[in-house]
């Protein structure tokens, strides 16, 4: 995964769509992701004036609960941006994970991410290539998924307790990566959104 993210954004570089006036990036317009439900074009939104609202907008919300998460949640763990999530949506190899409850999943989530709920998650390694033994999981680091692992934003503990959790059940640090600004900073950027309202 260290070296996904420029590998894929130099892929995306050549087949970069037509440039609006908010891109991605100043060479990437906007980038297309399979989904279970076919492709998605991911772009930025194209008004210039607009604004986040509903629950995103909200930036005082009390603690324990909505506390601010640390950088990375758990040594050997690296804490990535925007530019690294699209990259690992184009990478077979990497799968993007929104750890939230279905309730804020249902919300809108990233294109082309799957929903595995942090309070889950570690009784489902199974699904990301995992054998179960008596203790918890046999993750195989050759062969199991690089994970991308987000949840609301830098004040959500789900994804971090969900990064923990698997970590503990035998899923190697050195595989998952945490968007740590999640859906807030995702929506702030005016980044398309799946599902939702």
């Amino acid at each position: 995964m260290r070296h996904l993210a420029s590998a894929a954004l130099i892929a995306l570089v050549g087949g970069a769509a037509a440039a609006g006036e908010v891109n991605i990036t100043r060479a990437i317009a906007s980038v297309t992701v399979e989904t279970q439900g076919g492709a998605v074009e991911i772009t930025r939104n194209q008004d210039t004036a607009a604004v986040i609202e509903g629950d995103f907008a909200r930036i005082a919300r009390p603690c324990p609960e909505f506390c601010i998460q640390p950088m990375t949640p758990v040594d050997g763990v690296r804490t990535v941006g925007e530019l690294d999530v699209l990259a690992a949506l184009q990478d077979p190899a990497a799968l993007v994970v929104d750890g939230r409850v279905r309730p804020d999943w249902e919300t809108g989530t990233i294109p082309g991410a799957i929903n595995m709920p942090y309070t889950e998650m570690a009784d489902r390694l199974h699904e990301l290539g995992c054998e179960q033994d008596f203790d918890g999981y046999l993750c195989d680091p050759e062969t199991v998924p690089s994970l991308v692992m987000f949840c609301n934003g830098p004040w959500c503990g789900q994804s971090p307790e969900a990064i923990r959790r698997i970590i503990k059940a035998g899923y190697p640090a050195d595989k998952i990566s945490y968007y740590r600004w999640g859906m807030q900073g995702w929506r702030m950027l005016g980044l398309t959104v799946a599902g939702g309202s």
